[in-house]
Formats: C-alpha cells, structure tokens, sequence
C-alpha cells in the first residue's frame, strides 16, 4: 500500500472552534480521509492509502476485506496527525460521512469477524452463470423483468449476483449461513459495522443509496422486498438494515476518532452529485475515473426507464425526509482503456500524456475504440460484447489510437445522454462532470463537441464524493452544522467547455460510433447453462416461490396445473 499526503488548501487559523465534518471515501483503487471545515468546500487535510487490485482469473476482481479496514484505519490517523500540525484537535471534528465504491460486496463471519471471501468488486463479471439461472426464472427471460420492483437490469454488475456467486461458489459462505453466522453488505457496511464494535455490537445498516444498487430493494418501499430474495434464493436476515443518507446512526469506537458519530453515508456517485449541488430536478453530473457515471435527479418521481437506464435513489436526508430519485447511466471502462494502452499495449508511457497524444493528431483518422472488455453497462446491457478496434489503415498511428480511446469515453456518455432524453422528455442543456480524467482539457473540449452542449467541469482540486458525503453528514439532524441550500462562501471553481461542431458532424460521427458499438457484440459467445437450455427447468424456474400473483408490476403467475 502507498500512503499520499495532501497538504491543506487553506491554512487560515483565525477561529479554532469552527466545527469540522471528515469525510471517509472508500473507492475502486484507494481509500481516502478528508476533513472540511463546516461549510466550506475547501480541504483541510487528506490522506490516502492505495488499495490492492486482485485478478484471479481473466474477467475477475477482488479486494482483500482487511486491507480495506486497515486502509481506512491508516488514512484517518494519517489525517488526525496533520490535523494536529495545524492546531486543530480531533475534539473540532463533530461527524463523520463515509461514501463508498457501490455493489462491491463482502461476505464475514459475525462470530470472528473475519471475511470469508475477498471482496467481489463491482466491475467484477464472473457471475454470467449465475445470471442466466436468474434470467431462467423470469417472464420471456428478460434481463429487465424485475426492473418494476428494483429499477435495475438483471447484470453481473449489481450485488444480489455476486451474493448469490459467493453461496454457490464458497462453502465457508454456506456453512457460515447455515449456522448463521454469515453477514452480507457493500462496502459502507462493512465500514460501518467494524468502525462501531465489530463483534461487539458493531451496527449492521446501510443506507438507501447503497441498498439500491443491490437488486434485493424496492425502489419504492426503501425496504429489502420479499420477492426479489426469493428470486435470488437470498434470505432478509442475511442482510442490513436500510436507513437514510443522513442521520446519527451510532458512534465510533476506536482511536482516533473514537465518540465522534457517523451521520452521512453514501454511495459515491450519489455523493458526487450531492458535492456538485445537483439539489434539483433536471439537473445532471457525470464523474470521469475508472468508470464514468452519469446520474440525473429525477425528484420525488421514479422514472422507470424504457431506454437501458437505471432508476436508483439519489438520497434522502433524514428518516422522516422523502426519498430523492435519479436515473444512472453507468460506463464500466472509461479511464481504464488509458490504463489498458498504457499497461498491456505499451502506446502510452503514463496515463497523464493521454492528452499531448491525442492532441497530435487532428482527429482519429476514421478509428473507433469500443473499450468493452467486461461487455457493455449502460444503454446496452450485453454481457457477451467484447472490445474492437475499428477503421484501421495503413495511416494509423497510436496517437490516433488513443485519440479514439477519449473519443469513446464521450461517445458512451453520449450513448446515455441520448436515452436519458428519450426517458424525460427532454434534453440537458450542460453537463457538470467532475473526476480525474477531467482534467484531460482535450477530453473535456471532445466531450461538448460530440454532446452539443456545454460541459462544466469542476476543478480537479475538488474530490466530489468527498464534499458530498460531509455535506451530508454536516446537515444531519443532531449535527446541523452545515446548510445544503446556502451557497458556500467560497465558491467551486468550474470552467466550461463551449461546442465547436456542427450537428451535422457530430452525429455523423455518433453513427459510426454505433456501427462500431454494433459489431462489439457477441464476441463472448459462451455455452448457455442447463438453466437457460433446459425447457423443463426454465419452465419451473419461471414460477417465483410460493406461486404468486404480482400484476401490479406486471409480472404474470398463474397458479394453474402445468401442461406438457
């Protein structure tokens, strides 16, 4: 592990007293602490620990549970002792908000409070199987069968697949259920869980945000629905109880920051969107890191989409506040096809000289990169896509190359921005993003030339999540330290990105992107599992546990005699 420190943006020390919010961000590839001031989008301190990436098989990736815990562990005392070399004490800080990578999920003994597998991390795609034994049981095996109900697709990408893998799969997980021991939660979970007691009285919760990103919640009730865990064969009492976005859930009780409550916890992506002020419905942003998502609030009304997007909750900051809800468009490989030219191909010494690269050339030459080395997330939802490049000739340089591997990263934004138009009615008029890739400026200028409209980016100084998980743990009820509404003092810097195409061009562009996009699928042509081949099987599967009649969701069981 390799520890960054990050020393204070601001070092004003006239009033010691001002209340002080951390802020706990567990993400894909490191974990990090970060302290505010009250109302101030300023950092004090930060501190980081990079976390080990594991790929067992092709297609695979884990994190080590303990190495997550003491990564944490580290960036807080880390950031504890930098506190105290600004002459702030730990006594300033008055809550915490932890904001977590999403659908990772962690399987632990609550006798010994030892994992009993890695973590199965949330781009992870080893559960295709278990993917068609759902889809088996589903009317016309339909991947967005149960979207009513959860307002997720049915996809190796959310962690009602990886918990039942990890039944099927590991026989300590099985017997540990058997003997009821077995705890499954993301990532805040587990945080939570060990940060409060552990084995002794650590709680057991999650928030809304995290708790619907699993497929086992319904999206309206907020609550864990009996009939998703039926599907999944995944009982109720393995899993955490669902609370708010923002609320006093209990107390730390280990040093550094032992008696200080935990207020806020978050899914990253609704953390960002919370750090970007995106308080109103119709307003969007997009984070650029290994991934990129784009999320945009919906309100109080769930729009279950028709057009490949995610309905998902964006927060809700109280336990007697209603629920905020969203649509997500999800990309699994945005800024890891740089890391990919970079590591396996060699067409990049650092990732960092993407830009000057790309900039080499004026356009890509006709090549088009689609990155969909574990299949395509959103619009699409294939499983079975398979990275390309396309439009080769003897001309092509690796600046080309990498120009089409940004381009793509746009190009997939585009993808869901198109659909979440067809979903709304309407069309975003800017796009805020935030994320380390934004600060590629070549990215960002190719981003508004292939959407048409302006992009707003944050500066890069600014970790989203971070501010917005203490934004969230500040306001809650019992801290109350922190307005979301006010506009801070010291305002975030953006710049903006204007169009320079013509709409002509880019489209023209956008349909060779989806010829590109068209010839990526069905490379991953596996063998179908007995539970999609067999008609018997997927005859019986097709009928949920118990025989029942759920037409208010328009899903059809009739509890007749089966013919042959």
């Amino acid at each position: 592990m390799f520890r960054i420190f990050t020393m204070p943006v601001s070092s004003n020390s006239s009033n010691r007293k001002e209340p002080l919010i951390g802020a706990i961000i567990e993400g894909t590839e490191e974990a990090r602490f970060v302290v505010y001031k009250a109302e101030d989008t300023r950092e004090i301190v930060s501190c980081s620990v990079q976390i080990t990436q594991i790929c067992p098989q092709e297609g695979w990736l884990e994190h080590d549970p303990v190495e997550i815990l003491q990564a944490v562990r580290e960036c807080v005392t880390c950031g504890v002792e930098n506190l105290e070399k600004l002459s702030y004490g730990v006594e300033d800080i008055v809550a915490v908000g932890i904001s977590n990578q999403r659908e990772t999920t962690i399987a632990w003994d609550v006798i010994t409070g030892e994992p009993l597998y890695n973590a199965v991390v949330w781009s992870d795609i080893r559960t295709d199987s278990t993917v068609d034994q759902i889809l088996a049981k589903v009317p016309e095996n339909s991947k967005n069968a149960l979207m009513p109900l959860c307002g997720l697709p049915i996809s190796p990408y959310f962690s009602a697949l990886k918990m039942r893998w990890l039944i099927d799969n590991v026989p300590a997980v099985r017997r540990a259920i058997r003997e009821q021991r077995c705890r499954f939660g993301t990532v805040d979970t587990w945080l939570v869980w060990n940060l409060t007691g552990g084995r002794k009285g650590g709680l057991f919760i999650t928030d809304v945000t995290n708790a619907s990103r699993t497929m086992l919640m319904n999206i309206e009730t907020l609550q864990w629905d009996p009939v998703l865990c039926r599907y999944f064969n995944i009982a109720s009492n393995l899993l955490p109880e669902i609370r708010s976005s923002s609320e006093i859930y209990g107390h730390i009780k280990e040093d550094p920051l032992k008696g200080i409550p935990i207020s806020s916890i978050l899914g990253n992506q609704q953390s960002s969107l919370i750090g970007e002020r995106c308080f109103k419905e119709g307003q969007a942003k997009s984070t650029y890191r290994k991934g990129c998502f784009l999320v945009y609030n919906t309100g109080l009304s769930r729009v279950h989409s028709t057009h490949g997007l995610e309905t998902t909750v964006a927060y809700k900051m109280g336990k007697n506040i209603p629920a905020v809800y969203a649509l997500e468009g999800s990309v699994a490989v945005a800024g890891s096809a740089l890391k990919w030219l970079k590591n396996n191909l060699n067409i990049l010494k650092e990732v960092s000289d993407s830009e000057s690269a790309a900039a080499d050339v004026p356009s890509t030459g006709d090549v088009y990169f689609v990155p969909a080395f574990s299949g395509l997330y959103a619009p699409y939802w294939r499983k079975d896509a398979r990275g390309i490049i396309c439009g080769l000739t003897q001309f092509t340089t690796r600046n080309h190359i990498i120009r089409a591997a940004l381009e793509a990263v746009c190009f997939q934004t585009r993808d869901i921005l198109e659909a979440m138009a067809k979903d709304c009615g309407h069309h975003l008029t800017k796009l805020q993003v935030d994320g380390k890739m934004t600060e590629n400026k070549l990215l960002m200028q190719l981003q508004a030339d292939l959407c048409g409209i302006p992009v707003e980016q944050t500066s890069a100084y600014v970790r989203m999540e971070a501010l917005g998980v203490a934004m969230a743990a500040g306001q809650a009820e019992g801290i109350g330290v922190w307005d979301l509404y006010k506009e801070p003092e010291v305002p975030v810097v953006h710049d903006t990105f204007i169009p320079t195409t013509t709409h002509e061009e880019r489209d023209a562009r956008y349909s060779k992107w989806k010829m590109a996009v068209k010839r990526s699928l069905g490379w991953a042509t596996t063998k179908k599992s007995l539970a999609m081949t067999d008609e018997r099987y997927r005859l019986l599967s097709s009928i949920p546990p118990s025989w029942f009649l759920i037409s208010s969701f328009g899903i059809l069981v009739i509890s007749s005699e089966l013919k042959r």
